[in-house]
């Protein structure tokens, strides 16, 4: 049954002939929280599909877990992968070499960071073949055919990999040879020289995020550890979990298993301070947001006085009727709440909507070359919603609170007098 409060402050959203000014800033309120919700709703979903975005990028190069080892780096991997793949939540492991080294070619030279990785396991541990353009992750693993130079028989260059960006700076594209030149070399009565080998370029990757593909070359395992001069050593041990919002739990349980000298990180640990930053800016512009559907409240402030005016003589009426000055601030709390209640649910549909449609059609394209997507991602979670659309009815609600105790304070004599 519905209280004579709610159907009073019903009836009241409802102009007569000569209220029509009142009706139609009755709309702006509800228009104005509308608005509000629904660019919180859109905004806030893009934010957190390009948050979600870039850790996907992230995770096509960085494993969940890395296991390292102090002082230096591990010549008994083998078994440590066997006891690491053991670990409660852990499904992949596979190993790596990661070093700095200079990349050279006919045309430029720049510093890059070399890793080995293990082409048959890499796959289970990241997506890495999925952003490769211009051959494939198994380039490497073939072995190298000779070629005959001044009547000699000499082995071709070993396979590697680089990234798109890396290989327009450098000039050297698919099938080229790149000079790779490491930084630990080798000792000759001339002194120290540093290592230098000639590599084949037998793949291309883009992953859209251009410190990757400006500063990363990927070769194989074998091909790195004899390059280095780490015959039956690696840095470390790449994993993949279950869940990658229990990476920490997983990094402990690996370190309790395997003890000292190991040591884990985490992927959220490894890029904390720019998830921290993302995380920082939806919160910064949740607040930002906010202050629209506060203009809204504003204008349901001023709705409700301009009410509370025109309806001096009703609310008069049932004062002298035995109303209490509770069921008269009922009433316009009511009729505000019910102005935020609808604009909240119009802006939530609209938001949903537009969100679907710039994640369908996607109608804003950006440049490629200035950032790392060509099209705005939206993702809206359900929880992101039901928090904007509970601050919205709830500022409504405070919203309604001057006005209506206004109304409950007037008295029926002072406002029938000139009646």
């Amino acid at each position: 049954m519905v209280s004579y409060e709610l159907f009073i402050g019903l009836r009241y959203l409802k102009a007569r002939r000569r209220e029509t000014f009142i009706s139609i800033i009755t709309l702006i309120s509800i228009g104005g929280v509308a608005i509000g919700v629904m660019a919180l709703i859109v905004v806030i979903g893009v934010m957190t599909g390009f948050k979600e975005d870039l850790r996907d990028k992230i995770l096509g190069y960085y494993s969940h877990v890395v296991v390292l080892k102090h002082m230096g780096g591990m010549d008994d991997y083998k078994g440590i992968i066997k006891k690491v793949e053991d670990v409660r939540g852990v499904k992949y492991a596979t190993p790596f070499i990661y070093s700095q080294a200079m990349l050279s070619s006919k045309h430029n030279f720049i510093g890059v960071v070399l890793r080995g990785i293990d082409p048959e396991t890499i796959g289970n541990v990241i997506n890495m073949e999925k952003n490769i353009t211009e051959g494939s992750l198994s380039n490497l693993t073939k072995p190298p055919k000779e070629i005959a130079v001044r009547d000699h028989l000499v082995s071709a260059p070993l396979g590697i990999i680089i990234g798109k960006e890396l290989s327009t700076t450098l000039g050297a594209f698919y099938n080229d040879t790149v000079n790779v030149i490491s930084p630990m070399g080798i000792m000759t009565p001339m002194g120290m020289v540093p290592r230098m080998k000639k590599f084949k370029v037998v793949g291309i990757f883009e992953s859209g995020m251009y410190e990757y593909d400006s500063s990363f070359v990927y070769i194989s395992l074998k091909d790195a550890q004899k390059f280095l001069n780490m015959q039956g050593i690696v840095t470390g041990i790449e994993t993949k979990i279950d869940n990658i919002y229990k990476a920490k739990d997983v990094a402990s349980r690996i370190e309790e298993k395997l003890g000292f000298p190991y040591w884990t990180k985490d992927w959220m640990e490894m890029n904390r301070n720019l998830f921290a930053a993302l995380k920082l800016e939806k919160i910064v512009m949740f607040l930002i947001l906010i202050l629209i559907i506060m203009v809204a409240a504003f204008n349901i402030v001023s709705t409700l006085i301009m009410v509370v005016m025109e309806k001096n003589k009703d609310i008069a009426i049932l004062k002298s009727m035995g109303a209490t000055g509770r069921s008269i601030m009922k009433i316009f709390i009511f009729e505000g709440v019910v102005i935020g209640v609808i604009g909240t649910l119009l802006g939530t549909i609209g938001g949903y909507t537009l969100g679907s449609l710039l994640r369908r059609y996607n109608f804003v394209e950006l440049p490629s070359e200035v950032y790392y997507i060509s099209t705005i991602p939206v993702k809206i979670e359900s929880i992101d919603s039901i928090i904007i659309a509970t601050f919205a009815i709830f500022i409504s609600f405070i919203a309604t609170l001057y006005p209506s105790w206004q109304a409950s304070k007037l008295v029926p004599a002072e406002a029938l007098r000139y009646e």
